[in-house]
């Protein structure tokens, strides 16, 4: 079988799935993205270039549907020219819209991958009021969500990585979109044992303890305000720890820039109280294996977000077996029960994740059961060995046909609990 995914960026969401079915099933696989053109793993990659950009006299509703389309026009124009051998099925990213203008070109079913569907109401644009919504940004989501509402229409069939985000899309497609989670590389993000009590060259006392904070960027959606305020309650009541933080000084998802005077959000929660940067420890952007390292010796990890999509932050830090303090938000809920493989409080709770965060502190030991169930959730769910199978056992049934019988089931919704990161998310 000769698989086409599509996605601006490479190997992003994909990657994996195309090395594993080169690898074990002999699949063909091209992938079109705006990277470089070249073979990676045997992966075929092919180069295309959006043929139309919004610009800043483009209707402000209507950029992302008009650069949707010109993602798609270029997808359109480069599988045209450079992709001979028609593909059996096409994959790609919806929201894009890159996968729009293919089904004039190739005969052959289309999936896509949903992610997340916009919502004005109850969602994460209004979930923090300090940080409101205007009113042009709320008349755009409707029209944000165009190109999925297309490629909804247009594919042969679809999934996403999460029963919350699946939720999100509308309920009259519900029965054509199933649940697979993207996949956690076991051989990378698990816990490893042994490893030296340090980051980089700074070396980290026995009697010190660790709490980890990780996230693609510093910002309001993954609540880096409030991890701020928790650990300052921590640290005045455990002198002796010491907060490591991956990412980067950016605003990653949401508006956070429109509402503060600040040249980032970091720099704008500094200056709402006295903190002492003694206690923290930027660490930047950190590859995965460090990452799995660091994660490995934290005596606490605090995930904070908004109802968004889950970071791979928060799966790769329960593979390593992290004890987590995460917000009781309901995509978080979907992989954390409280009290069985993590702990959580209301995201607006500073008291009660910093009384949380300290339980764990003082006593590390007693809570690591939490972690080993967080690994062991990870590793029977939500890891590669789990999820490549599902995925390959959905790409046969499309490519076949609507009369081939379904042989492995969605997986059902979690009991109430519910990223390939390179520092981030």
């Amino acid at each position: 079988m000769h698989v086409l995914f599509v996605h601006q960026n490479f190997p992003a969401q994909f990657g994996h799935v195309a090395r594993y079915l080169i690898r074990e099933h002999g699949f063909r696989c091209t992938f079109a993205s705006e990277k470089p053109p070249g073979i990676t793993g045997g992966i075929r990659r092919i180069q295309y270039v959006p043929k139309l950009r919004a610009t800043p006299d483009t209707l402000y509703l209507t950029r992302s549907f008009e650069n949707g389309v010109g993602h798609a026009l270029g997808v359109y124009a480069a599988c045209k020219q450079q992709l001979k051998e028609p593909p059996d099925l096409i994959v790609g990213h919806s929201g894009f819209g890159s996968t729009m203008f293919l089904r004039e070109l190739f005969d052959c079913p289309i999936i896509n991958y949903f992610e997340y569907f916009y919502r004005s109401r109850n969602s994460d644009v209004d979930f923090r009021p300090e940080f409101p919504i205007a009113e042009v940004d709320r008349l755009r989501i409707s029209p944000r969500n165009a190109m999925f509402l297309l490629d909804l229409e247009n594919c042969d069939a679809g999934y996403s990585p999460t029963h919350w985000q699946k939720s999100t899309l509308p309920a009259s497609y519900g029965d054509k979109v199933e649940v697979i989670f993207d996949g956690i590389e076991r051989e990378v993000w698990h816990r490893h044992e042994g490893v030296k009590r340090a980051v980089g060259d700074r070396a980290i006392g026995p009697e010190t303890r660790i709490v980890t904070y990780v996230s693609r960027g510093f910002e309001s959606m993954r609540g880096f305000d409030i991890f701020m305020k928790v650990a300052k309650r921590i640290y005045k009541s455990i002198p002796d720890v010491l907060f490591v933080v991956a990412g980067v000084d950016r605003v990653a998802y949401g508006g956070d820039l429109k509402y503060i005077k600040e040249k980032s959000f970091r720099e704008h929660v500094l200056k709402q109280d006295d903190y002492d940067m003694s206690k923290f420890l930027f660490t930047g952007l950190v590859p995965p294996p460090q990452l799995a390292q660091l994660l490995s010796i934290s005596d606490l990890h605090l995930y904070l977000t908004v109802p968004f999509v889950l970071s791979w932050s928060l799966f790769n830090a329960m593979a390593c077996g992290a004890t987590v303090v995460a917000s009781d938000t309901e995509p978080v809920r979907e992989l954390i029960r409280h009290g069985e493989n993590g702990l959580l409080a209301d995201f607006y709770d500073v008291e009660g994740l910093a009384d949380l965060g300290l339980r764990v502190l003082r006593d590390p030991a007693a809570h690591r059961p939490l972690g080993e169930a967080g690994e062991e959730l990870i590793a029977t769910r939500y890891s590669l060995d789990v999820t490549l199978p599902r995925m390959l056992d959905l790409y046969r049934r499309v490519a076949r046909g609507p009369e081939t019988p379904r042989t492995v089931a969605t997986a059902p919704a979690p009991r109430g609990d519910r990223l390939r990161l390179v520092g981030g998310e």
